[in-house]
C-alpha cells in the first residue's frame, strides 16, 4: 500500500481537491472565448461555446452570432452544462463524505458513479461542438480548436480519473480507516544468531 496515497486518512482531501480543479477548468471552458480561434494572423475567427465571432482583416470590431440559434449549439452547451452542474453536486457530496470521521463508503461509490455520468455528458458536448461547428459555420482562414476547448477536455479527463478512484476507494476501507492490525515479523534465535 502506498504510504500516502488515496488509501490514507491524512490524504483524504486529494480527491475533493482534484474535483475542485476540474470545476475550475470547467468554469474556464464555459466562460472562455477560445474554443475555436484563427491559427495565425490575421486573427479573423474566434468562438466560444455560446457564440461564433468573425471580423474582416482590416476591421477591429467583431461580428458575433449566437450558436444557440442552432440545435447542435444548444445540444453541445446543454450537455456540457448539465455535466458541469452534476460535477458541482459531486464536489459537494465528496466534501461532505470526506468530512465525516467514519466515511460513508457507499456514498463515495455513488459519487464515483455520478462522475461517470458527468464524463459522459461532457464528452458528448465536446464531440458535438467541433463536428457540427466545422460542418455548419463558414470558417475563414486556418483555424484551430484552442485553449478553452482544451480546458474542457482537461476537466473531463480529471473527472474520469476521479470517478475510477471514487469507485475503487471503498475496496480500501479498512486501510483508510486504520482498522488493520499491524503485522510483526520476527525470527527465532536459531535463525538469527546475530541478534544475541
Amino acid at each position: 500500500m502506498v504510504v500516502c496515497g488515496l488509501a490514507c486518512w491524512r490524504c483524504r482531501w486529494l480527491l475533493p481537491l482534484l474535483l475542485g480543479l476540474a470545476i475550475i477548468m470547467g468554469i474556464i471552458a464555459l466562460a472562455g472565448r477560445g474554443w475555436l480561434e484563427s491559427e495565425s494572423a490575421p486573427y479573423v475567427q474566434q468562438a466560444s461555446l455560446w457564440e461564433s465571432c468573425t471580423r474582416g482583416e482590416e476591421d477591429l470590431n467583431w461580428s458575433c452570432e449566437s450558436l444557440m440559434d442552432y440545435g447542435w449549439g444548444r445540444a453541445a452547451a446543454a450537455t456540457y452544462l448539465v455535466g458541469f452542474v452534476i460535477l458541482v453536486i459531486c464536489f459537494a457530496l465528496a466534501v461532505i463524505a470526506f468530512s465525516i470521521e467514519i466515511l460513508r463508503f457507499n456514498f463515495v461509490r455513488g459519487s464515483g458513479g455520478l462522475l461517470f455520468v458527468v464524463a459522459a455528458f461532457q464528452i458528448i458536448g465536446l464531440v458535438i461542438y467541433p463536428v457540427k461547428f466545422v460542418e455548419e459555420i463558414p470558417l475563414t482562414g486556418d483555424n484551430m480548436f484552442s485553449w478553452a476547448y482544451g480546458f474542457g477536455w482537461a476537466s473531463t479527463v480529471v473527472v474520469i480519473g476521479c470517478a475510477f478512484f471514487f469507485c475503487c476507494l471503498p475496496n480500501w476501507e479498512d486501510e483508510v480507516l486504520g482498522n488493520i492490525k499491524p503485522t510483526y515479523y520476527y525470527s527465532s534465535p536459531e535463525r538469527a544468531p546475530y541478534l544475541n
